[in-house]
C-alpha cells in the first residue's frame, strides 16, 4: 500500500477542483438520479450513445435531446417497457449505430425484470441495480455481460444510478494521474484499482469521487475555453 501525504494530495486536488465550482450541483443531481429530468430512458440512452467514443457535450448530447424531443415528449416512450419494443428503424432515425441501441434495449430489458420482481419504477430499478451491482466481478453482473457495455458504460450508469464513483476512461486517467504526479503517487495498474484509489482519494479530500470524474472531463480545452466555461449553463438541462 502506497504512503500518503495527506496535505499535499489535498492541496492538488483543491488546485483542480477550484476550477470547477459549480460541479458540485451537477454531481449531486446525478447521486440523486436527477439527470435529464430523472428521466431513467434518457440516462441509458446517453451512456449507450457516450460508449462509442464521440465527443460528449457536441455529439451526444444533442441526440439524447432529439431523442427526448421524438418519443419522450410525444409520450411514444413513457416506460422501460415502450422502449424495448419500438423499432429498430424508428430509433435509427436517430442514431444509427445498432449497437448502441443493441445495450439501450438489453438495459431496458433487465431493469424492467427488476421492476416486476422488486415491484418498482423504472427509476427505483435503475437505483436499486446500481446499489448492488458488483464492481469487483462486474463483467458477470446481469448489466456487465451485455454485449457493448464495458466498465465505463457500467460506471457510468451506477453513477447515474446514485453510487458516488469513478469511470476509467482515458481523459479520467489522464487527468488523475497528473494529480497523482503532483502528490507523488503511484498510478494503479488496473481499472478496479483505479477506481478504488479515486474512491479512496474523494474520501481524503473531502470531494467526492463522482465530482473528480466530472471535473477531469469539464477541465478540457475545447476552442481556447475550458469545458466548464463553455458548456456551464447546459449542465442544469441534463
Amino acid at each position: 500500500m502506497q504512503k500518503i501525504d495527506i496535505l499535499k494530495l489535498k492541496t492538488v486536488a483543491d488546485s483542480y477542483m477550484q476550477k470547477v465550482p459549480q460541479l458540485k450541483e451537477h454531481s449531486l443531481r446525478c447521486l440523486r438520479t436527477e439527470r435529464w429530468s430523472s428521466n431513467v430512458i434518457l440516462m441509458i440512452v446517453d451512456a449507450a450513445f457516450m460508449s462509442i467514443g464521440l465527443n460528449y457535450f457536441n455529439s451526444v448530447v444533442p441526440k439524447v435531446a432529439e431523442f427526448r424531443e421524438k418519443f419522450i415528449n410525444t409520450y411514444k416512450v413513457r416506460f422501460l417497457e415502450d422502449l424495448i419494443i419500438t423499432s429498430d428503424e424508428a430509433l435509427a432515425t436517430i442514431w444509427r449505430n445498432k449497437r448502441s441501441w443493441y445495450v439501450v434495449k438489453s438495459v431496458a430489458a433487465y431493469l424492467i425484470e427488476l421492476k416486476q420482481v422488486k415491484e418498482l419504477d423504472d427509476r427505483e430499478a435503475l437505483i436499486h441495480w446500481a446499489r448492488y451491482a458488483p464492481l469487483n466481478n462486474w463483467e458477470n453482473d446481469p448489466v456487465g455481460s451485455i454485449r457493448g457495455v464495458g466498465i465505463n458504460t457500467f460506471q457510468y450508469l451506477r453513477m447515474m444510478g446514485g453510487i458516488d464513483t469513478v469511470m476509467p476512461d482515458k481523459i479520467v486517467k489522464r487527468v488523475i494521474a497528473e494529480m497523482l504526479l503532483k502528490a507523488e503517487m503511484e498510478m494503479p495498474t488496473t481499472d478496479i484499482e483505479f477506481i478504488r484509489l479515486v474512491e479512496k482519494i474523494g474520501k481524503i479530500t473531502g470531494y467526492r469521487a463522482i465530482e473528480l470524474c466530472w471535473m477531469t472531463w469539464m477541465v478540457q480545452s475545447e476552442a481556447d475555453k475550458s469545458k466548464m466555461e463553455k458548456y456551464q449553463a447546459l449542465l442544469p438541462m441534463i
